[in-house]
């Protein structure tokens, strides 16, 4: 059953009330491209905003590869596929709306609640299959096509992110270097060595995707991505698994050689032949009603300023926001919510004014003596400065022994620089024993679930800081406060970037910086694929 708390999340500080005259009812996610928002059309068609991040937006490669691709997915009208309504590549954000799909992903299906029947891949594989025959006749190749692509409505299958995704990914993979595109798990092999792209190449990740459905798993199985991928260029996959009905199909569609691989057309003929009498008398809607769970009540349109939270001066979140639901309340209680919401957006704004300003005062108070002080955290780029005070014989990151603070005047900065954080294991900021360790029994865990990925804390508290670099000793004090609420212990790191800084203070009084160094969390929903680097500054209680 769909949760509407789980699939609608109330808009938070650091989302914008309105973009490109859309004006935002909830957050529906976050993904490699961006963050991800329900609106209405002005007629009240609900539809799905997705708002490029700002890395990518920086990027003038970006942009024109983004806007390249947006008039190719305006081409593509189809029955089973998300339709592109809208865009704007050289907005400020870029960003782009499709119409709303009620229902889960495939992934999150799956998730809950286990490996699909038989009848219910077949009508998935057919309904994907007409979908790419409508991308490919665009004239798109798909691409990416995996598990979280793929949107369950009550009535069929919805292809989403087609060639959209694309510009995202050659972003990132040229700044790393790499050649391949796509998600390793559902990578057709001459995706995995960077040959040449065709639809043939979608027809491969369809045939992992109905095996994934079948399975409940990865049909090459999960790891680090070189694993994976060797698997799929090296060996034939294991078919012995699937249901027999499936296997014929799903040899053809997995075949290395992308010549000899089923079409579409072909993949819609030979599932039709398989339903036989469930086609002709319509049993795929009950399927997908099984499949896909009760649809969660969609919020009504936003129609006036103060229903959304306002925007902040800065885009950095100051405070995290509790997180409620979105119910389907009875309209007597409509008026009520309403003042509610606008008290709350006015509380929320006089807050970070009022914070705000604080800071500023103290940044300024203390900017000409902060800096010749060995207390002063350095810039992000530049971690061994924020050292150049630590005590001779005071450990690094993994080393022998534990800093301690000094015997008079203020505490002294300890720098424990590229930290690495994945979901295998988790980051100490305590004194006593600081840095990384192969469990999950650390203070910082980085956490990636349905929606991305995220710092959380069982202890510590956390808080994102905004503005220019060089966040102080000062600085983290005044906004950690003395906070002891659970909301500051889950960070979301969608809108992170490089040099994006988190104060942490420990349950022992210590108090650590953050600074990202670098972030790879665009394939949140593929295991292991996941990480961050951080330069770590410890200060000592006092």
């Amino acid at each position: 059953m769909n949760d509407a708390a789980e699939v609608f999340q109330p808009l938070q500080v650091d989302d914008p009330p309105v973009i490109a005259g859309y004006r935002l009812a909830a957050r529906l996610g976050a993904g490699g491209m961006g963050r991800v928002y329900l609106s209405h059309t002005a007629g009240g068609r609900p539809v799905a905003i997705k708002v490029v991040r700002p890395e990518l937006a920086d990027d003038p490669d970006f942009r024109r590869r983004f806007g390249r691709e947006i008039k190719a997915a305006r081409r593509v009208r189809g029955a089973y596929t998300a339709e592109l309504i809208d865009a704007d590549a050289d907005g400020t954000p870029p960003w782009l709306a499709t119409l709303y799909v009620p229902g889960p992903s495939l992934a999150e299906a799956v998730h809950r609640r286990g490996p699909l029947p038989v009848p219910a891949v077949l009508w998935l594989m057919a309904g994907v299959a007409e979908a790419l025959q409508a991308i490919h006749a665009a004239g798109i190749v798909h691409r990416d096509l995996k598990p979280s692509n793929v949107l369950l409505a009550a009535d069929g299958p919805r292809v989403i992110d087609f060639g959209i995704s694309l510009a995202a990914d050659l972003t990132a993979y040229t700044a790393t270097g790499a050649a391949a595109i796509g998600t390793p798990q559902f990578m057709a092999p001459e995706q995995a060595v960077a040959g040449e792209i065709t639809p043939a190449t979608d027809v491969f990740a369809l045939g992992q995707t109905a095996a994934f459905a079948a399975l409940g798993e990865p049909l090459y199985g999960n790891g680090p991505a070189a694993t994976v991928l060797y698997r799929i260029v090296h060996s034939a996959p294991d078919l012995s698994r699937l249901p027999e009905p499936l296997r014929p199909l799903l040899a053809r569609c997995l075949t290395t050689d992308p010549a000899q691989r089923a079409t579409p057309a072909e993949i819609v003929e030979w599932c039709r032949g398989q339903l036989g009498t469930q086609t002709d008398a319509g049993g795929g809607p009950a399927v997908w009603r099984e499949v896909a769970g009760s649809e969660a009540t969609i919020p009504e349109p936003v129609s006036a300023p103060g229903a959304a939270l306002t925007k902040p001066l800065h885009t950095q979140p100051l405070i995290a926001p509790v997180r409620t639901t979105v119910p389907a309340a009875p309209q007597q209680r409509s008026s009520r919510r309403r003042r509610i919401a606008a008290s709350t957006a006015a509380a929320v704004t006089a807050g970070v004014l009022l914070i705000t300003g604080l800071v500023w005062q103290a940044r300024q108070n203390g900017d000409d003596d902060s800096r010749d002080r060995d207390t002063t955290s350095s810039s992000s780029s530049t971690p061994d400065a924020a050292a150049s005070g630590q005590s001779k014989g005071a450990s690094s990151a993994g080393g022998a022994g534990s800093p301690s603070p000094s015997a008079s005047g203020p505490p002294r900065a300890h720098a424990y620089p590229q930290e690495r954080l994945d979901e295998d294991n988790s980051l100490y900021i305590h004194v006593a024993k600081p840095g990384t360790r192969d469990d999950r029994k650390g203070d910082i865990r980085l956490s990636c679930k349905e929606i991305g990925c995220a710092l959380v804390s069982d202890s510590s508290h956390m808080v994102q800081m905004y503005g220019d670099p060089g966040t102080t000793l000062d600085d983290c004090k005044l906004f950690l406060g003395g906070a002891k609420e659970d909301r500051f212990r889950d960070w979301p790191l969608a809108a992170a970037a490089a040099g994006t800084e988190y104060c942490v203070k420990h349950p022992s009084g210590d108090i650590a910086l953050l600074v990202i160094q670098q972030k790879s969390t665009a394939m949140w929903d593929t295991p292991g694929m996941s990480a961050v680097t951080v330069d770590m500054t410890v200060w000592a209680a006092t």
